[in-house]
């Protein structure tokens, strides 16, 4: 995918850079921006990033992903997650079937494995690739009497498996020899069973909306289960669910997921264009009012833009940009430049989703990955601003919290679970602009990390950014997703970023080929037409108002 162009950003960065320097009054600033012996030295300061320095941090990067990846094997191992403080391993909570924070996630399947599949091959470690290929088909089975969401599932565990046997199947070795001899597609069968096991939240929804939990032995559970979900949870499955198809010959998962994000569209407001952040499955009434662009709908309008540039179809386009635009006329707040004018910080505000009010004066740290999407759409100055911003939140606190308040300048909610949504945006803009300065950013992420989150075994969860306080959870995104991107963004000569126009990352990070056959249908008519009522589920008309 290519993002960079001739364009120089040069003068945005420096004044990104400086609205990281979160002490400085808005006069200070743009003293500082007027001034051109106090640019000069700034943009001097971080207009380089010695050689040195950066294969320092690559090996730095390459040791914070083993050093979690070698005790979660040591210590957790067949378990789901590491627990990076008692150094032992953590499964689902059995005796609390109600606690979704952990049983959503969690379904004794080696979670954390599978999500590193992929990161072994990028680092080009041939030969734990193939050691955890190996345990991962003798010793992982989804027949378990076990609910968990979809969407977790899907992204963790479909979307791991897959890549991993892409990376295996490529003729061309771009990472080496990763296929184990006697391998013979075991990954993609057991992406299929998975799939298959998660296929009655589709077929048993009559809104289209998949509901939002499935029993992997059993179907759908019992009704002490809600059937509220979200637009990310929801409508973020076809990148996954797409390639299986095309891999396997079948349509129905591609159908099902894309009838998924066509019933969530029909449900936008005939207001604003936009839509709420939690929804019944069955009966399509909205339960959460306001829009945003963090949790409950972040990697919806991530995987329209995505799924365009996967299959090609235009309908996906059509719903992206017709997103963005509703989400720059009625979320966008602060004034119309970044770097001159009038009025704050330009950010994206929450807002009622018919009204365009505003909801609530908090922004979440998901909402960063937003940024990483407008890189991809191609509009890096809007980009480079919002970056800005949460990298500014980062610097106050040296993580960055799940919720800031921006009326207030405090947090939230306290906690920062090693989520990578910050630094794969830095990667990203590094990749379009090549400046140095997302370099650093880098640099600074990792040591903070490695600072306040690292433990006798592992990385965790910090609890509170107020006083750093931890919390014994390693989650598996730490691996799949916030070391990889830190390793190949100090990684100029990795084959992903010499190539980067072949591929691209699904919202967990793991790497899928851009391919011209996944615009093509494998599939005739005559096996399309017992599902014709999926194929034929169209983009329409806003549905509520």
């Amino acid at each position: 995918m290519v993002i960079s162009g001739e364009k120089n950003y040069s003068i945005l960065i420096v004044f990104a850079i400086i609205a990281t320097f979160i002490n400085f009054s808005k006069s200070e600033v743009l003293h500082i921006f007027r001034s051109s012996k106090t640019y000069d030295d700034i943009e001097s300061k971080y207009a380089t990033f010695p050689k040195s320095l950066r294969l320092q941090m690559l090996e730095e990067a390459r040791e914070m992903f083993y050093f979690g990846y070698d005790n979660y094997m040591k210590y957790a191992f067949p378990k789901d997650e590491l627990n990076p403080i008692q150094c032992s391993g953590r499964g689902p909570d059995y005796d609390n079937p109600s606690n979704i924070n952990i049983n959503d996630v969690l379904g004794d399947y080696s979670l954390t494995l599978i999500d590193s599949l992929d990161t072994l091959a990028i680092m080009g470690n041939v030969s734990e690739f193939q050691h955890a290929v190996e345990l991962v088909i003798n010793s992982v089975n989804f027949d378990k009497d076990n609910v968990v969401q979809v969407f977790e599932a899907n992204i963790r565990l479909v979307g791991g498996l897959i890549a991993a046997h892409l990376l295996i199947s490529d003729p061309n070795e771009p990472f080496g020899k990763l296929a184990p001899k006697w391998y013979d597609g075991q990954l993609l069968d057991m992406a299929h069973d998975l799939a298959n096991r998660l296929l009655p939240a589709f077929e048993n929804s009559t809104s289209g909306i998949p509901k939002p939990r499935v029993n992997l032995r059993h179907g759908i559970p019992s009704a002490m289960y809600s059937l509220e979900t979200c637009p990310a949870g929801a409508g973020s499955l076809l990148l996954e669910m797409g390639v299986l198809s095309h891999l396997l010959k079948d349509p129905v998962y591609e159908l099902y997921a894309r009838r998924a994000v066509k019933a969530l569209w029909n449900c936008r407001s005939k207001v604003t264009g936009l839509l709420g952040n939690s929804i019944d499955a069955d009966s399509g009434a909205w339960i959460g009012k306001f829009s945003g662009l963090g949790a409950g709908l972040d990697s919806f309008y991530e995987y329209l833009l995505k799924s365009y540039i996967m299959f090609g179809e235009t309908e996906d386009f059509v719903m992206f940009t017709q997103q963005y635009e509703s989400i720059q006329n009625h979320m966008r707040a602060g004034r119309e430049q970044c770097n001159s004018g009038e009025g704050s910080h330009p950010l994206y505000i929450n807002i009622e989703m018919d009204t365009g009010k505003q909801y609530f004066s908090w922004i979440d740290s998901l909402q960063v990955a937003f940024a990483g999407v407008q890189v991809l759409h191609g509009d890096i100055e809007e980009a480079i601003c919002l970056h800005a911003l949460y990298f500014s939140i980062w610097k106050r606190f040296g993580v960055l919290p799940e919720r800031f308040n921006w009326q207030h300048t405090s947090p939230d909610v306290l906690f920062y679970p090693l989520r990578p949504e910050l630094i794969e945006t830095t990667y990203l803009l590094y990749q379009a602009t090549k400046s140095p300065f997302y370099l650093h950013v880098g640099m600074d992420i990792m040591k903070s990390i490695n600072r306040y989150a690292r433990t006798n075994c592992g990385y965790a969860t910090i609890h509170s950014v107020l006083d750093m306080s931890l919390e014994d959870r390693m989650e598996s995104f730490f691996l799949s997703e916030t070391t990889k991107y830190l390793y190949l963004l100090f990684d100029e000569d990795n084959y992903v970023n010499r190539h980067f126009d072949k591929y691209i990352f699904t919202t967990e990070g793991h790497l899928f080929p851009l391919d011209l056959k996944y615009r093509e249908k494998p599939w005739t008519e005559l096996e399309i037409n017992p599902i014709l009522p999926l194929y034929r589920y169209n983009i329409s008309e806003p549905m509520v108002s």
